[in-house]
């Protein structure tokens, strides 16, 4: 499953994120979150993404993020979570990963 996430993620609407996210999984399945228009994530949203972490791993799955950049990227490295979680750089990356597929960037052109 592929869920893109626009916008803030905060007070306001991480357990709205995380409930949403909650009834979409299917056990067993990974979830991928493009996390590449995320513009601001606070504490909430940060939690939100550990509880859904936890839950898909329980599930016997994983939850992988992808195009994390900009403040969320920050306030997952300084929180330490950032090493615990699957990150990708890109969509592409993080789809061919859940497949299985060994994964490398297309070569640049010379």
């Amino acid at each position: 499953m592929l869920i893109s996430v626009i916008g803030e993620v905060d007070m306001t609407n991480a357990g709205h994120l995380e409930s949403y996210v909650a009834r979409q999984m299917s056990p067993g399945e990974p979830v991928v979150l493009d996390l590449g228009l995320l513009t601001f994530m606070d504490s909430n949203g940060l939690r939100a993404l550990e509880n859904l972490h936890a839950a898909l791993r329980e599930g016997g799955t994983a939850l992988h993020l992808a195009g994390v950049h900009g403040i969320s990227a920050r306030l997952l490295q300084v929180t330490g979570v950032w090493p615990l979680l699957n990150i990708h750089p890109s969509v592409a990356e993080a789809v061919h990963r859940v497949l299985g597929h060994d994964w490398a960037p297309p070569a640049q052109p010379a």
